[in-house]
């Protein structure tokens, strides 16, 4: 199937509307983990995917753990794929399982020389096993570590140049940490190069105010898109033009109606982007 540019992050409760009553984006996007049994939603994503192409996003990969990947998991992966076909297969820069402990969240790395080998030799692992290459999203974090020695942006530049992966840009991410650290977001796009980049993010986030009046942002995934994330989506769109816009949703998710609106925003701005 041709993939166009607009896609939304394909969620439970809206299944059967995309079913029966179908939709105006060109594709959808679902995580990994969720598909990876047999059995009736499997059967129902089989089914999405012979309307529409399909995205694979993971959260369980675990890139960034010192013991490695889990081959349970990546074979269990692989057969998804095989099945499914996925025109993009994601995951994230991030860690998430510590001596076969696995955690709910996704914690940022350290950005060191040690931190690069170990993310660059799990994805040469799994981009070898799964035969495809990964897209490595960009994370949203709220702490740095003392003895990181890159810039988040360069040690992802690196990770992509080593391994022949590409970038998941989430220019959402990009805003909450930038806020948070106090970085330049249209810097750090700047810092990309633009062959690197394979998909782009958009999502919402929310804002919590801390007891000495600063304010942290927190990559909710709850609410619209907010203007400042739009703005530097069209900043981005000059540099990254023609890449593949996904809009993710994943709390107090609205009508599927109001959230097709929503990511069909982006068509205007990828209509009005002049490259640079």
């Amino acid at each position: 199937m041709e993939v166009n540019l607009i896609g939304l992050g394909l969620r439970h409760p809206h299944y059967q509307h995309v079913l029966e009553q179908g939709s105006s984006v060109d594709w959808f996007e679902v995580h990994s983990e969720n598909f990876m049994h047999h059995g009736a939603a499997r059967r129902l994503l089989m089914t999405v995917r012979d309307k529409y192409p399909l995205s694979l996003h993971g959260v369980g990969l675990s890139l960034g753990s010192a013991d490695g990947v889990d081959k349970e998991h990546l074979c269990r992966l692989k057969e998804l794929v095989c099945q499914l076909e996925p025109f993009l297969l994601s995951e994230h820069l991030s860690w998430s399982k510590i001596n076969q402990t696995y955690y709910p969240d996704l914690f940022p790395l350290p950005y060191h020389a040690q931190s690069l080998q170990i993310v660059c030799d799990n994805i040469d692992l799994a981009q070898d096993y799964l035969n495809r290459t990964l897209l490595i999203e960009n994370p949203s974090s709220y702490i740095e570590y003392t003895d990181s020695i890159y810039r988040e942006v360069d040690f992802l530049i690196h990770v992509a140049q080593r391994t022949g992966a590409k970038i998941l840009l989430d220019i959402n991410n990009v805003v909450v940490s930038c806020h948070n650290h106090h970085w330049d977001p249209k810097a750090y796009i700047l810092a990309i190069p633009s062959h690197l980049v394979a998909e782009i993010h958009l999502a919402g986030h929310s804002i919590k105010t801390l007891e000495d009046g600063t304010s942290l942002r927190i990559d909710s995934h709850d609410a619209p898109v907010c203007a400042e994330v739009w703005d530097l989506y069209a900043f981005a769109l000059q540099r990254f033009h023609g890449c593949p816009t996904l809009l993710e949703w994943d709390q107090n998710i609205p009508e599927f109606t109001d959230l097709e609106q929503e990511a069909m925003k982006a068509t205007r701005y990828a209509n009005i982007a002049m490259p640079i």
